[in-house]
């Protein structure tokens, strides 16, 4: 086993192509997932199949995990079966799911028990920037093992900053996702307020875009807003799922986050409204539908 062999537990919309990226980029990656047919897909592209998590770690010395919440993390991990109990003294567990910090914190003590180093390294960018491999990588663990695997995380980030310690990578993804959602939601109010007054929002957009309310997030979701295009890059229940777990830390570390809660609230109704696996630009849907007009209709 050496530096080039990683596990990689977790082929949903984000970890599918990061483990290919590690693949293109020279990389012998075992991979499992709860899901067989993407264990399948992965290893016809090349990789190595694995029935369990423990099996991923039993071969090699760092595994990755990429799961949707904190439950699944300590799940695949911790649980039965899991990466721990195949893991050995002096290997690595990179967990890159965006979970509570509390649990990476939870997680890590456990790795530290056995000999086992740790980073939490949650990522934004969504499954565009999975895919080209210039995702924001936001790391918590100690220095001299995040410098170990700058090299992986090159293969896979175009922006890799180490945040502090065990959970301080989780606790900067809530305040990126805090950002974009209320980024988002803005967005979609100021297009819904445009079509109603009866400009074209296409042109209020490009008008905007320039001057000091232009954004990343503007220029990714206003275009899906415009064209009513809703197909997931990032899911609402994911992104409801991140902001529950900022007002929960925020509660912890009595902090208020009076527009975070409204927008969690909206992402829930989206829910209820059988949108959880819209993109996440669907928050204009909430809007679009009080204001009795949508973005994208004639």
């Amino acid at each position: 086993m050496g530096d080039k062999d990683v596990g990689f537990v977790g082929l949903g919309i984000m970890g599918k192509p990061m483990a290919r990226n590690l693949m293109t980029a020279g990389y012998s990656v075992t991979v499992y997932d709860v899901v067989g047919t993407s264990v399948e897909e992965l290893a016809t592209d090349g990789a190595t199949a694995a029935s369990t998590s423990r099996e991923v770690a039993e071969s090699n010395p760092t595994v990755i995990t990429m799961v949707p919440d904190s439950a699944d993390s300590e799940a695949a991990i911790l649980g039965p079966e899991g990466v721990l109990e195949g893991a050995s003294s002096g290997d690595t567990i990179i967990d890159m799911s965006s979970i509570a910090p509390g649990t990476s914190q939870k997680i890590a003590a456990a790795c530290e028990g056995q000999g086992v180093d740790f980073l939490d390294a949650p990522v934004s960018g969504g499954e565009p920037k999975a895919i080209d491999g210039t995702l924001a990588i936001m790391v918590g663990g100690k220095q001299a093992v995040f410098d170990r695997y700058n090299g992986l995380f090159s293969t896979l980030g175009g922006s890799i900053v180490l945040c502090g310690d065990y959970g301080a990578g989780n606790t900067t993804k809530l305040a990126n996702q805090i950002v974009v959602a209320a980024n988002i939601e803005a967005v979609g109010e100021a297009l819904v307020l445009a079509k109603k007054a009866g400009l074209d929002p296409n042109t209020v957009f490009e008008a905007i875009r320039g001057g000091l309310a232009g954004s990343t997030v503007m220029d990714a979701k206003a275009p899906m807003m415009i064209e009513g295009n809703f197909q997931p890059g990032f899911r609402i229940r994911l992104h409801q799922k991140d902001l529950h777990n900022a007002l929960l830390t925020g509660k912890e570390l009595g902090v208020p986050l009076p527009v975070t809660s409204l927008i969690q609230q909206m992402l829930g109704a989206l829910m209820n409204d059988g949108k959880a696996d819209a993109d996440h630009s669907a928050i204009a849907n909430f809007i679009e539908d009080m204001a009795g007009v949508t973005i994208s209709g004639k």
